[in-house]
């Protein structure tokens, strides 16, 4: 498999749950398949600034982050969805980037990545309830930073502001186009 989203929503069935599907299905709807993820159900305990990956690439804590970090490795296409906490990604989201510092060793520390970044894409879908002119700038930047991190250049996103009711997303058809849209690219460009 080509392709991997994660939702960062901490709400199960939420207005990300409700984008990220339309993205799916979208890529689906391309030809190809594509795994979606719940960061809340798995097990990642936050970054402990132990060093560790800095001396060997490896982290040092042992819960599901392990698995993901071989996973996001092999893909081409990885899709992180999130609503906005206080203008930022989610204590999930964030905690998963945070994580990710195995991947910035690996490549800025370690020099054991390529710096070659034409092939991997990141994307973001974001859900914000505000509708503040900077509601997803701070999770723009943090995703931006990620994804190099990661070796993938942040190539797309979907955001969708002024919903936050269980359920509201379902009622902007542009949104859920947009979604299925960017799923669609996604598919054909993997």
């Amino acid at each position: 498999m080509n392709i991997l989203l994660l939702n960062g929503s901490p709400r199960q069935g939420g207005n990300t749950q409700i984008l990220l599907d339309h993205v799916l299905v979208g890529i689906q709807a391309s030809g190809k398949e594509a795994e979606l993820l719940r960061l809340a159900e798995m097990r990642i305990a936050p970054c402990t600034a132990c060093g560790v990956c800095e001396q060997s690439g490896l982290c040092a804590l042992h819960d599901d982050m392990g698995a993901l970090v071989e996973k996001i490795a092999r893909v081409r296409h990885l899709v992180i969805g999130s609503p906005m906490y206080f203008y930022g990604l989610t204590a999930q989201a964030k905690t998963f980037v945070d994580r990710c510092q195995v991947f910035w060793s690996r490549k800025y520390v370690l020099g054991q990545e390529s710096t070659d970044t034409a092939e991997q894409c990141g994307y973001f879908v974001g859900v914000g309830a505000t509708g503040g002119v900077k509601c997803f700038d701070c999770a723009r930047l943090t995703l931006r930073y990620a994804f190099d991190a990661m070796n993938r250049r942040f190539q797309d996103e979907v955001v969708v502001q002024g919903v936050d009711a269980l359920g509201a997303v379902a009622e902007k058809p542009e949104a859920l186009q947009a979604a299925f849209a960017l799923g669609q690219r996604i598919g054909e460009a993997s």
